[in-house]
């Protein structure tokens, strides 16, 4: 296991870029501490992947440093790093039967023969493969392979790090369930640094301690999955984490009070002086739909999710969504809409506003 440090990481896959936007991974100075398991979070395109290769050295970045536990590795090969990573589509080797190749690892190191029988029947048993390990991989359907893929990233116990790209695309749902929770338990059991990239939100909340948001190649933010719903400090944190996304309605600060459209909303603390492209956020959770208090809306629909409803509707000419209860009774008199005062966020130019008072 291993402290991963970013110092001054940037990288451009053009020879001489000319300014930020040359940029697929922008300036990041980060510690990743040692036996946490992390998510990388975002959209597709958003750098995750060209993050996740530089510490793993597929990569080597334009600019700064990648240390293991305060060594540098930045132009050590992948094998010095002492990682193993899980990508996208499995990567097996078609001659070898399953046991074999969950072996490998253990073997290219010399382990005895009696450990390796013992770790690969415990990893066999954790992917559900006890059956097939007899079997040549060659055959084996997609999800099959990527199964044994996982297993062979997770077989050793001495790695620095695990790093995951995208592991469970190919496989069915009710195994990525079961696979996320094996996950956690090899973490909780091993105390591995996991980096894991996804561009799925519950995979992400449901797998990691902490969670990198990604986008534009910038880092926007870390943080529990407590933190990244509660105080987004992004509008794109707010936008992709949650479903539906947060509601962003573009505004004017004065004090303690929102402004749209001469209405006002409160914030239920004060700020500063506000400039720049000004908006709130709020979560559809913490929207009330009623007949009688709040600001007037127009109803569109409301669709059934099952746990709950979600409330599509217009507010002075923007779309919002606001989420009731599954037996909540939806008339045509509520018509009005009122926010928890304490739940609204304030972002200027797209970062938010910490409010008078509260630790920056």
């Amino acid at each position: 296991m291993a402290r991963i440090t970013l110092d001054n990481l940037a990288h451009s896959y053009l020879p001489r870029p000319a300014g930020p936007e040359d940029y697929a991974l922008k300036e990041l100075n980060y510690d990743w501490e040692d036996g946490e398991a992390y998510a990388l979070l975002g959209a597709s395109g958003c750098g995750k992947s060209t993050l996740l290769n530089i510490i793993s050295g597929l990569l080597i970045p334009s600019q700064g440093r990648v240390l293991f536990d305060g060594q540098d590795v930045t132009h050590a090969p992948t094998a010095e790093r002492n990682i193993a990573q899980v990508f996208q589509f499995p990567v097996v080797y078609d001659t070898m039967t399953v046991h074999d190749n969950l072996a490998f690892p253990l073997r290219n190191r010399g382990r005895d023969e009696a450990y390796v029988a013992e770790r690969v029947q415990e990893i066999a048993r954790m992917i559900g493969m006890e059956e097939m390990l007899t079997r040549r991989a060659q055959g084996l359907g997609a999800d099959a392979k990527q199964k044994i893929s996982l297993g062979r990233g997770m077989v050793r116990k001495d790695v620095n790090a695990l790093l995951f790209d995208e592991p469970l695309t190919v496989i069915d749902p009710h195994m990525k369930w079961e696979l996320r929770t094996q996950l956690k338990k090899l973490h909780h059991d091993f105390g591995h640094t996991m980096i894991y990239v996804t561009h799925d939100q519950t995979e992400a909340l449901t797998f990691a301690d902490k969670v990198v948001v990604m986008h534009d190649g910038r880092v926007v933010q870390i943080g529990t999955p407590d933190e990244l719903f509660e105080r987004p400090e992004h509008t794109f944190v707010g936008y992709f984490i949650g479903s539906p996304g947060m509601n962003i309605l573009p505004a004017k600060i004065e004090g303690d009070r929102a402004i749209i459209d001469g209405a006002e909303i409160p914030l239920g603390r004060g700020y500063g002086p506000v400039d720049g492209k000004v908006e709130i956020g709020i979560r559809p959770e913490f929207a009330r739909l009623s007949a009688d208090e709040g600001l007037p809306v127009t109803l569109r629909r409301v669709e059934d999710a099952g746990r709950h409803k979600i409330i599509r509707a217009e507010l002075f000419g923007h779309d919002i969504n606001i989420i009731a209860g599954e037996d909540a009774l939806i008339g045509p008199d509520m018509t009005r809409v009122s926010f928890d005062a304490r739940r609204v966020n304030v972002y200027a130019d797209d970062w938010r506003v910490t409010p008078v008072g509260e630790a920056a």
